[in-house]
């Protein structure tokens, strides 16, 4: 056999021992690369927002504002998108209704349609009315007031979403307006009773979302898991909970979600619920009693029928956040294109299409290339969710909502997406360990555990509850506290 120990042998070996340096020189620029493309992404984007600004605006003297702030509305809509959005689609994915893929797409395309076509055409410029309008005389203050809070929530969402905590949206613009408004007018500007009503909201919205989820929870649980024969019991009770999710989601997007096209009170929105949600149940019975047919008398079987009413729960979800939340998000950007072109200010403003636009494409942008890690938070490392349990979070987010309006509470939909995923899993903590000590219960039906096994077993994570109502309690103080800051360095700059 012949061997390359010649010359020409060793300029063969050198070659390839640089060709295998070139392609783990690849490979590394390739590995360090691929973080970046993201944030790339995004500040392209962002670079695309500031564009558009400026052509709507030209070449005026005051453009420089609108275009920055156009630039920084759509890093907070890709923010929005990276954390808000996971609460209404971390349920389903981690139920496995959905791939995470699946659930991007649909969460894009149902965000982005509710923005557009259901979202508000007038948004509050003081966020929630903490501010009192009188209190900052001066239109530039005001501008750069805004400018801040825009600034600020954008920041403390996204670094919510670095840490792995879901945070509401809403509550970052309150508290960014609430510090740039103190920064520029005092103590005084602050509508301390709204405050105090939002405080309140950080207990009430994952409490009643909570108690509302561990609720059909346990009606689930009792009507179909433990009945004898479950594929009878899930014809009778699935059709009903169907109606259910259809009349409580038709509520919720009559009241909250058709603003552009209707405005629609209270009782008319619960009848229109109570007409769909019949309409759906005479629908979904004859289709789920025929989807049953031949299916096994087991647990996994009645997973299988919860399936596409939880798809379309996360759906509508969806629909209705990119309708009602976006334009609290946008707000200030709103604030300040109309600050800059009339030259005042009011307590509620229109908001140009240009401006509803970037908040829903920011939206979808920051969902595919963020998303997926508080989509993974949410659904799966929280509790472990099935199409049951998920279920039962979808739901009462609607629920909660519409109770939360009747009873003229501010809540956070973030907190009540969350607050129902704990409130399935502490309800299953508490089941089991009721069952685990109820008297005459045998090997056979149920695992005896030992306590120190079944301290480990907890159903949620206690590092993630922690985590997550940490940052629900700070969002505001935070947010204020960082928009009095950039308030600050504005003036600075500026003057």
């Amino acid at each position: 056999m012949a061997t390359d120990k010649g010359p020409q042998g060793s300029q063969w070996k050198t070659l390839d021992t640089d060709l295998n340096r070139i392609s783990q020189v690849e490979l590394a620029t390739t590995y360090v690369a691929r973080p970046l493309v993201g944030p790339g992404i995004a500040l392209a984007f962002m670079v695309l927002a500031g564009v558009i600004a400026a052509v709507f605006f030209g070449q005026t003297p005051t453009s420089f504002v609108v275009v920055a702030a156009a630039v920084f509305g759509a890093y907070m809509a890709v923010n929005i998108g990276a954390n808000d959005v996971a609460n209404n689609m971390g349920p389903a994915v981690g139920a496995n209704a959905l791939t995470m893929g699946g659930a991007i797409v649909i969460a894009a395309l149902c965000e982005s349609a509710g923005a557009l076509l259901a979202g508000g055409d007038v948004v509050s410029t003081i966020s929630k009315g903490i501010i009192d309008p009188a209190s900052i005389a001066d239109t530039q203050v005001f501008i750069w007031a805004m400018m801040a809070a825009l600034i600020s929530s954008a920041l403390w969402v996204n670094l919510a979403t670095w840490v792995g905590a879901p945070v509401s949206t809403t509550h970052s613009v309150v508290g960014g307006v609430m510090g740039a408004g103190i920064a520029a007018a005092g103590l005084t500007a602050v509508n301390w009773p709204s405050m105090g009503l939002i405080a309140a909201s950080w207990v009430i919205s994952p409490v009643l979302g909570g108690a509302v989820a561990a609720m059909f929870l346990a009606f689930i649980k009792a009507r179909i898991i433990y009945q004898d024969d479950k594929i009878a019991a899930a014809r009778r009770w699935v059709p009903v909970l169907v109606g259910v999710m259809a009349g409580v989601f038709a509520s919720y997007l009559a009241l909250k979600g058709l603003k552009r096209i209707i405005k629609i009170d209270l009782p008319t929105a619960l009848l229109i619920g109570v007409l769909l949600g019949a309409l759906a149940y005479a629908i979904s019975a004859p289709l789920v009693r025929r989807a049953s047919v031949g299916m096994e008398n087991r647990n996994k079987s009645v997973k299988i029928l919860f399936g596409l009413p939880l798809v379309l729960s996360a759906a509508l979800l969806s629909f209705a956040h990119g309708a009602n939340d976006v334009a609290n998000a946008v707000g200030p950007l709103a604030a300040i294109v109309h600050a800059t072109e009339f030259g005042g200010f009011e307590a509620k403003v229109s908001i140009p299409m240009w401006v509803m636009v970037i908040g829903a494409f920011g939206i979808s942008f920051g969902l595919f290339l963020f998303g997926p890690k508080l989509i993974r938070m949410v659904g799966s490392q929280i509790t472990k969710l099935n199409p049951m349990r998920a279920y039962c979070v979808a739901l009462s987010a609607a629920i909660t909502v519409i109770i939360a309006s009747w009873l003229g509470l501010p809540v956070s939909s973030t907190h009540i997406a969350v607050g129902g995923v704990f409130g399935v899993g502490f309800y299953r903590e508490w089941h089991m360990e009721r069952r685990l000590r109820r008297p005459g219960e045998t090997a056979g039906t149920v695992k005896r555990i030992a306590p120190e096994e079944r301290r480990r077993r907890k159903l949620v994570r206690r590092s993630h509850f922690m985590t997550i109502v940490a940052a629900w309690v700070i969002t505001v103080p935070a947010a204020a506290t960082m928009s009095a800051i950039v308030f600050y360095v504005l003036n600075a700059v500026i003057n």
